[in-house]
């Protein structure tokens, strides 16, 4: 028998999600982002869930590849671009639609000298700072690309960077989107400008919407909103079991460092996970745990390839017993991934990513 850790994958859940998407911003095509890997949950396992969208959106060419070959025809884009002028032989190819956020891209473009018909996604930088170009250099970019025979479309595009919360005590999406209205108002070309938080919290429409983390049962704005909130259902459940039991007496220590001294008689279960499998080594005493389906807490440090856990009230723990270090319980219990994120002071993102090869996932209905 392998070691009991699994990564569940609820397609009924991402299917779920994505209408969820769907009904909020009904004048939109709904792009599906499956970056990193699909976030985790592996593109081969939720492509059957995604696959009625209008397109996905990824970053890397290998990914893209990965979803033609799995079948699909319609629409991809690369959020990042391309990464070297080999790129576009790929794009055309494998008919890949992509991001142009700086100058150097822009002059691959222009340099390329076999026939093709690319459709792109010029990137404004409205204030987020991080990719795209300044709104004083956009439209003499997008007249550049405009008059560049090659060009078949030009989609303007943008990311908030607060659409979870408030910029500097303002609605957190206003400034950029003012910016991004004010520069793209004479130009033609449909628009892509909304995240999960802003089609949740804004039920914010544009010709496209790139759907990420509210597909994957994680709430953009926690703990402002839960997925309850959001009539949310967790994609992914990381189970594992009790391995061992221990019954400790009060002052007795608890792993690496003694950084939990019991202040009575305990009885604490061992689980097969550990920051080898991507549970964070962070993640500290009175993070939330289910063993059969019972909310309980994580106890001391979490090492490689285990942890520990207070069962002292759950009569029937044993070896052998479920754990469900998030997601759903075989009873119906769901523990969100925010919530042992927030523990854990991260983000239901990261977790996700961080599981890692030798956790065996599996694929439910």
């Amino acid at each position: 028998m392998s070691r009991p850790i699994t990564a569940i994958i609820h397609h009924e859940a991402l299917a779920h999600n994505l209408a969820m998407v769907r009904s909020t911003v009904e004048n939109s095509q709904v792009f599906a982002v499956v970056k990193a890997n699909a976030y985790g949950h592996r593109i081969e396992n939720v492509y059957n869930a995604f696959k009625t969208a209008d397109g996905f959106a990824l970053l890397d060419i290998a990914e893209a590849k990965k979803l033609r070959a799995l079948g699909w025809e319609g629409p991809i884009i690369l959020l990042e671009g391309i990464f070297s002028p080999q790129d576009l032989f790929d794009c055309t190819q494998y008919n890949l639609s992509f991001a142009i956020h700086n100058e150097t891209q822009v002059k691959w473009v222009q340099q390329h000298q076999y026939p093709a018909q690319f459709d792109v996604f010029l990137k404004m930088n409205s204030g987020m700072n991080r990719l795209g170009f300044k709104p004083s250099e956009y439209v003499s970019t997008w007249n550049q690309l405009h008059l560049n025979p090659a060009i078949k479309s030009i989609t303007h595009m943008m990311h908030f960077s607060d659409a979870d919360g408030e910029r500097l005590g303002k609605p957190g999406i206003h400034y950029q989107l003012e910016t991004f209205e004010e520069t793209v108002k004479d130009l033609p070309g449909k628009r892509s400008i909304s995240n999960s938080a802003a089609i949740l919290r804004y039920k914010l429409h544009s010709d496209y919407v790139r759907s990420g983390i509210v597909l994957y049962g994680s709430s953009p704005d926690y703990p402002t909103h839960t997925i309850h909130d959001w009539n949310l259902k967790p994609t992914m459940t990381l189970k594992s079991e009790l391995i061992a039991i221990q019954d400790l007496q009060d002052h007795e220590t608890i792993g690496y460092g003694s950084t939990f001294t019991t202040e009575a008689p305990m009885k604490i279960g061992i689980v097969a996970c550990g920051y080898a499998d991507g549970y964070q080594r962070v993640s500290p005493t009175g993070t939330p745990v289910l063993v059969n389906g019972v909310r309980t807490r994580l106890i001391g440090r979490v090492s490689m390839d285990m942890l520990a856990v207070d069962v002292t009230h759950i009569s029937d723990a044993q070896v052998g017993s479920e754990v469900v270090l998030w997601g759903k319980s075989s009873s119906g219990t769901i523990l969100p991934i925010d919530e042992v994120a927030s523990a854990s002071g991260t983000v239901g993102y990261e977790l996700m990513c961080a599981v890692t090869s030798r956790v065996t996932f599996l694929n439910q209905p």
